[in-house]
């Protein structure tokens, strides 16, 4: 992988992992469609790294948020009462929204890397995420803030996070149409998507920098990696700040459309 080609990547990685089009299936389709020979190792080091760059993004957009949340969860924890303010019960929230994802990944981690391999299958998956889409928009009243939140509520979206593993199905995309189903207003939906990405952005990076431990040919591949990382988190921090201004007058339909054109074409030519 070149340089043209991590700088390239990078943008789309930081642009589809907040937007709700799937930032997975954008990293399998882009590479197919300009046919680049990327070695499949070199594809899973780069496709790692770039995600922690968007992990990156996302600390630092809501870093008041989430220091708010640790100081008010650890708070609760020495007084012994976890749950006595809001802020650290969306702490615990959280936490129990990245269940469902990290038992299903660690169940069915084969079946995913191959769908990776199958841009077909990642064309049904982004068709998938229109109809969520749709659903969640069509369906959604909107009339609920995040200070409202259940523990119920956390894991009914952490349900529509677990089957966002596959690539294809966005987790941004699922996860907000399920608040929205759960009667969230689209903001507080992003938001509780974007901080629940938190946990289990980190958890993956974990696993997956372990395995790059035992990469032989890893340090060749560092300037390649550092511009996608880099660029990632710069347009991933920017992504962020424009969907949470965005989704405050407008509806997700425009974003249900693409996904199924692109879906549609990506089966069809790939």
């Amino acid at each position: 992988m070149n340089i043209l080609q991590a700088i390239f990547l990078g943008i789309v990685q930081g642009l589809t992992e907040f937007l709700p089009i799937s930032s997975s299936a954008h990293l399998v389709i882009v590479p197919a469609l300009f046919r680049w020979k990327i070695p499949e190792q070199q594809a899973f080091i780069f496709d790692v790294l770039v995600q922690i760059g968007t992990l990156v993004a996302v600390i630092i957009f809501f870093w008041r948020d989430l220091l708010g949340i640790l100081q008010s969860a650890f708070q609760g924890l020495f007084q012994r009462k976890p749950f006595a303010t809001s802020q650290a019960r969306l702490g615990w929230y959280i936490l129990l929204a990245t269940i469902p994802a990290g038992v299903l990944g660690l169940l069915i981690k084969d079946q995913v890397e191959q769908a990776f391999n199958n841009p077909r299958m990642v064309g049904i998956f982004l068709l998938v995420t229109a109809i969520l889409l749709g659903i969640g928009e069509y369906f959604g009243k909107r009339s609920r803030s995040l200070d409202q939140i259940t523990w119920f509520d956390a894991l009914w979206i952490g349900l529509f996070q677990a089957i966002s593993i596959f690539p294809g199905i966005s987790r941004s995309g699922s996860t907000i149409s399920g608040g929205m189903l759960k009667s969230f207003n689209r903001p507080s939906a992003a938001r509780f998507s974007f901080l629940m990405s938190i946990p289990i952005m980190l958890a993956a990076g974990l696993l997956a920098i372990k395995d790059l431990l035992r990469v032989s040919d890893f340090i060749n591949q560092v300037p390649s990696l550092l511009v996608g990382f880099i660029t990632a988190a710069v347009v991933g921090y920017l992504s962020i700040r424009w969907l949470l201004a965005y989704l405050s007058h407008r509806s997700f339909y425009v974003f249900s459309i693409y996904c199924a054109i692109v879906g549609i074409l990506t089966i069809i030519l790939l």
